[in-house]
């Protein structure tokens, strides 16, 4: 990023996430050891699940947890459309055909109505996703897994830290899988976690992860051909010491939140924020800003090129995912999800992290806000 710009996302680093890299850089072991195993224990802890197995990305740990299920060709996993993490992409890498479902207007969460209505007898598991922080109505779709013997899987990527009926995301699929790259609150660079309570299932993604130390000296091929998407000592130190800030990572950034609402909060035809039924807590991913129904996609588009002139990174928040070249080329055509197709089209993510001021947030919104009644749509911007 140049200097001058006020990036997206700049990730909340301490003294001591340094520390723990320099000790780790210090030591006799840089792969996979003893840090990682004490991340998958505190991250597994954190979520109330009793194992966690530490990967590569987010999308390489969905992928192990298919795999793990004996979920491939042939098979069908209903999911959403519609995020920032293109973890569905695993679905794809593990010989199963994804199958998309639309989303609820409101929370952007995958709709247990529209899943169930693309059902079918090759469906072997419901992916959905907390969707910007926002949990996903996991009691809805827990009994909807039940009922047609599904597996229930969590995609978590985006929202540490938020609670559904009191209870930490990450607890409620069969397996969650947490990512930990840029722009989430807990940040190391790349990495991931896939946490669960079976222990067979945590076993089987460890073995399909990588190689045991203890095989690593035979000549004997084993009895599974490991991905090898191991984490590292760095990522894993990097991580469990953010992991003991993230309280206040999560503070530091609803301070952001509330202040951007104060300016925010001014506009015509301003929506609050939704918190779903059941939802205890709501930590964002990003922050974004709904414009109203007079804006179009390319309205949209001139907004955040507007932002790039004044030295603001603002984006989109997701090309859907049915609409991209390798889906269209499962027969997924525009208009096929409405619901997905008229968010999507209508969100700016703003820069959100810890080191923005208040006249940074003050200076964004503003911009903002001029970038609209430029383009003729006025001033209606929703939260």
């Amino acid at each position: 990023m140049n200097q001058g710009w006020i990036p997206l996302s700049d990730p909340d680093i301490s003294l001591l996430e340094v520390d723990a890299v320099v000790d780790v850089l210090k030591s006799p072991r840089l792969s996979q050891g003893p840090a990682v195993a004490a991340f998958e224990s505190a991250f597994a802890a954190y979520a109330d699940r009793r194992y966690g197995v530490a990967v590569a990305g987010g999308t390489l740990g969905l992928l192990l947890a298919l795999k793990a299920m004996d979920i491939g060709p042939g098979d069908e996993v209903i999911a959403s459309p519609y995020s920032w993490h293109q973890i569905a992409h695993a679905i794809v890498l593990a010989g199963a055909t994804p199958v998309f479902a639309d989303i609820d207007y409101w929370s952007g969460t995958l709709s247990p109505e529209k899943a169930e209505e693309k059902i079918t007898p090759h469906t072997r598991a419901i992916l959905a996703g907390n969707t910007n922080g926002h949990p996903a109505p996991w009691a809805a779709l827990r009994e909807l897994a039940s009922r047609h013997g599904l597996r229930l899987i969590e995609d978590s990527t985006e929202a540490i830290g938020s609670t559904y009926q009191g209870r930490r995301v990450g607890g409620f699929g069969d397996v969650a899988v947490f990512d930990f790259s840029q722009p989430g609150a807990l940040t190391c660079g790349e990495g991931g976690m896939v946490l669960t309570d079976d222990a067979d299932l945590a076993s089987r993604i460890r073995a399909l992860r990588s190689r045991r130390l203890d095989e690593r000296f035979s000549v004997v091929v084993g009895n599974s051909v490991p991905v090898q998407a191991d984490m590292n000592e760095l990522t894993a130190a990097l991580g469990l010491t953010q992991l003991g800030r993230i309280d206040q990572i999560l503070e530091r950034r609803k301070h952001v939140e509330q202040l951007y609402y104060d300016y925010v909060k001014s506009f015509e035809g301003l929506k609050d924020p939704y918190i779903g039924p059941d939802v205890t807590g709501v930590h964002w991913f990003l922050y974004l800003v709904h414009l109203g129904t007079r804006f179009t996609r390319s309205s949209r588009d001139a907004i955040v090129n507007d932002l790039a002139t004044e030295k603001i990174e603002a984006a989109a928040y997701c090309q859907p995912q049915h609409l991209q070249a390798f889906y269209t080329g499962l027969g997924y055509r525009k208009g096929d999800f409405k619901v997905t197709e008229k968010v999507a089209d209508r969100i700016i993510a703003l820069p959100f992290h810890a080191h923005l001021s208040e006249d940074q947030i003050g200076f964004i919104v503003q911009t903002a806000k001029d970038a609209s009644i430029n383009i003729g749509a006025g001033s209606a911007i929703y939260l």
